[in-house]
C-alpha cells in the first residue's frame, strides 16, 4: 500500500525499475520501524503516514504496474491471529507453517517467535519478500519466502494462517475449496478476520476476539473487532 514518501520527501524511495536493492530501499525509504499497537512484541517496516503513503504510492505503483503496498501495514486481521498465536503457541510449536498472503510478515513472525519448526511466508506482491526479509531479521527469526501462488498446492503444511484474505468475492470462492481440501487431509487452518465482506458464515469455530486499533485512513473504524477462526 504506497508513491511519495513521508516526512514531505516528495522523491524519496521512488520505484522505476523493481530489484532487491531498489525494493528495500523503497521500504527503508518509506517506512518506519515500529511495533503494531494489538502485537508490540513485533517490529515492522510500517508506513508511519499512512493515509499520504497509501494514496501516493498506490498511484505511482500503479504507473509501473505493481500492486499497491499491502505489506506497509499491519491490518486488523493478521493483527488478531498474530496476537492468538503468541499467545496460544502450542497451536504452532515445533509444527511446519504456511503463512498466506503474509504481506508484512507479521503473523509469520509470530509463528516463528511462537517456536514453530518451520515457517514458510508466501504473496505474490514482488516486494514483500524483501518487506518479510527486513521485518524477520529486526525480529531476530527466520522465515523462508515463496513468491508464487500457491493456492490448490500442498507440501504438507501443519497449519495453514490467513489474516484478512476474505476481502473479495472471487478471491475468497477461490480460497475456501483449497481451505477445504488441506482441512480434510488433517491441516490446522486458522484465520483473522475483522468482518470482511466475503467472510464465509458456516464451517467456522470462533478461537478469540479482539479489538484491534487500526488506521481511520484505510478502514471504516478506529478499532475493528477482530475474530480468530478455526475451519471446523
Amino acid at each position: 500500500m504506497e508513491g511519495s514518501l513521508p516526512h514531505g520527501r516528495p522523491d524519496a524511495g521512488s520505484v522505476t525499475v523493481l530489484t532487491p536493492n531498489s525494493a528495500k530501499k523503497f521500504i527503508l525509504d518509506n517506512t518506519a520501524l515500529m511495533a503494531p499497537p494489538h502485537v508490540p512484541e513485533i517490529l515492522l517496516r510500517l508506513a508511519d503516514e499512512a493515509h499520504d503513503l497509501w494514496q501516493r504510492t498506490e498511484d505511482e505503483l500503479t504507473e509501473i504496474g505493481l500492486p499497491p503496498p499491502f505489506w506497509a501495514f499491519a491490518w486488523a486481521g493478521g493483527q488478531g491471529l498474530a496476537r492468538y498465536i503468541l499467545d496460544n503457541p502450542s497451536g504452532v510449536r515445533g509444527k511446519r507453517v504456511l503463512d498466506f498472503a503474509s504481506g508484512s510478515g507479521l503473523v509469520a513472525i509470530a509463528a516463528a517467535k511462537a517456536s514453530a519448526a518451520q515457517v514458510i511466508a508466501t504473496d505474490i506482491d514482488p516486494f514483500c519478500e524483501t518487506a518479510i526479509r527486513l521485518n524477520a531479521e529486526a525480529n531476530g527469526v527466520t522465515i523462508e519466502f515463496c513468491g508464487t501462488d500457491c493456492i490448490g498446492t500442498d507440501a504438507g503444511w501443519d497449519v495453514v494462517l490467513a489474516g484478512d484474505v476474505f476481502y473479495d468475492r472471487s478471491f475468497a470462492d477461490t480460497l475456501m475449496p483449497w481451505f477445504s481440501t488441506l482441512k480434510a487431509r488433517g491441516a490446522d487452518i486458522l484465520v483473522g478476520d475483522p468482518g470482511r465482506s466475503y467472510m464465509p458464515k458456516a464451517g467456522l469455530e470462533p478461537l478469540a476476539v479482539y479489538e484491534v486499533a487500526v488506521t481511520r485512513a484505510l478502514e471504516d473504524a478506529l478499532v475493528k473487532r477482530t475474530t480468530v477462526w478455526r475451519f471446523a
